[in-house]
């Protein structure tokens, strides 16, 4: 251990770090080797240069304007220009050319629940969990268009393991093996306001992860670009595993994507309260871009054009497209997405080994940004979709974005499939029925498909399951 104690103080006063060491006596063999391979994952010329640069990123708005995108419109999906496009990704799908990819790297803190945020029960009826839904999607997928859809799952170190572990107790929610991939994301020192790491304990450095532009890098630092690349497959297509609507598999946003030529394509809703946390889709200094919503300037979240609508009506909500070739080349020779700071209360030890919880902003943390890849994009289109059809996020406890709230969505879009389909049954002014629906993605994972397919009653009069 003295040879490492050596190379871990020469490494950590190079790049003025040497506190990390100071209770590096006290640890046992264990907690040592832990600290030694930490200080060691961690890239010092990044963090240095990150702690070099202006923190006070400035963003030239002059030149900003609401930028274009495929509207969906009255009876859209029914026109020949999305007829076009959902053979295009039909084709795509049968020839066995998407991938699936859900990030799931977050826990359910917030929401109560001890464990991967994956592995919460979130429906109506059954409390099926966010990742059997969407493997449910995937699998429904598979079957329509006979090919094995690989369903990439990135963790964090939070929880990989309990990950793992509950996708292999449940089989994969019957998706094959060999076309589950699960892989980590990477994490990134936070530093204080001197430039210095944080201790969380003596034997461990404060870390958290770099950002969901960081599935862009895991990707392929995992090997998961080549693994997909092998297996022929071109388009990936992204999402949040908090988010039980999300449309895992569209046949006509992976044809928009093809048809277009695109290496990025997002989903966006029209945004319609100024103040809506949603990424802004614009077009600044001749590039499309999304700005996160707190970096816009207020008076242009405020801009109404003539028909009384925000001008700056494209909002971004975590569902893309990506060419895999692009992923490829955005990595190739090295990461190129920029870093972002935030300000954050970080808990820390003291010089004396005490838990701190500070009541202000101490420190600052680092991450990228996903739609930060539209920066080294030579194609990018964005297509809308609305909320009740794919937008309802599971995010706090109560409250807006809830588990009440998505459940509601749910139900309410699964009414929407029945009665489309001739099935009767009561709604209120909103298309909120007064009990839980849910139809596993098994049985029907569109309106289109629940018309073919539904053989159950006429009429609907209370709680129903599906599957």
């Amino acid at each position: 251990m003295g040879d490492l104690t050596g190379e871990l103080k020469k490494l950590l006063a190079l790049h003025g770090q040497s506190h990390v060491l100071r209770f590096f006596d006290s640890l046992d063999h264990e907690q040592k080797k832990r600290l030694a391979d930490q200080v060691r994952s961690i890239d010092f010329e990044l963090l240095d240069s990150l702690a070099s640069e202006d923190s006070s990123e400035f963003v030239d708005f002059a030149d900003i304007e609401p930028a274009e995108f495929i509207r969906l419109g009255a009876c859209a999906r029914n026109d020949e220009r999305w007829r076009r496009a959902h053979e295009a990704g039909s084709d795509a799908l049968a020839e066995g050319k998407v991938a699936a990819f859900v990030v799931a790297g977050g826990q359910g803190t917030r929401l109560g629940f001890d464990g991967p945020k994956g592995s919460y029960p979130i429906g109506p009826v059954s409390q099926r969990t966010l990742f059997e839904i969407h493997a449910e999607k995937v699998l429904a997928a598979s079957r329509r268009y006979n090919r094995d859809i690989p369903l990439l799952v990135m963790t964090s170190s939070a929880n990989d393991a309990q990950t793992r572990r509950f996708l292999e107790e449940k089989q994969f929610f019957g998706l094959p093996a060999d076309c589950v991939r699960i892989f980590r994301q990477d994490e990134i020192p936070a530093l204080d306001r001197h430039g210095k790491l944080l201790l969380e304990r003596p034997d461990c450095i404060f870390m958290s992860p770099n950002g969901h532009g960081g599935s862009l890098k895991a990707l392929w630092d995992s090997g998961t670009i080549r693994w997909l690349s092998s297996r022929g497959i071109e388009i990936i297509s992204y999402f949040q595993v908090d988010n039980p609507l999300a449309r895992v598999i569209d046949p006509a946003f992976i044809g928009f994507h093809i048809i277009e030529a695109a290496e990025v394509s997002l989903k966006l809703l029209e945004r319609t309260m100024p103040d809506e946390k949603l990424g802004v889709w614009v077009r600044m200094n001749g590039r499309l871009r999304v700005i996160e919503y707190i970096d816009m300037p207020p008076e242009k979240m405020r801009e109404r054009d003539d028909d009384g609508r925000l001008r700056f009506s494209g909002g971004s909500i975590a569902i893309n497209c990506f060419s895999t070739s692009f992923v490829r080349r955005l990595n190739e020779r090295g990461f190129q997405l920029p870093f972002h700071r935030a300000s954050k209360k970080i808990p820390y030890i003291d010089e004396k080994g005490r838990r701190v919880e500070p009541e202000e902003p101490n420190g600052t943390k680092f991450e990228t940004f996903v739609f930060d890849s539209l920066l080294f994009t030579e194609s990018a289109i964005g297509v809308e979709t609305t909320r009740r059809d794919e937008f309802s996020p599971v995010k706090n406890a109560a409250g807006a974005d809830s588990p009440e709230t998505s459940r509601r969505d749910m139900s309410r879009l699964y009414a929407d499939w029945l009665r489309a389909a001739g099935v009767r049954l009561p709604v209120d002014d909103h298309g909120y029925p007064p009990f839980f629906i849910e139809i596993s993605p098994l049985y029907a994972d569109s309106a289109e498909v629940l018309r073919q397919v539904y053989d159950g009653p006429e009429e609907i009069a209370g709680q129903t399951v599906l599957r």
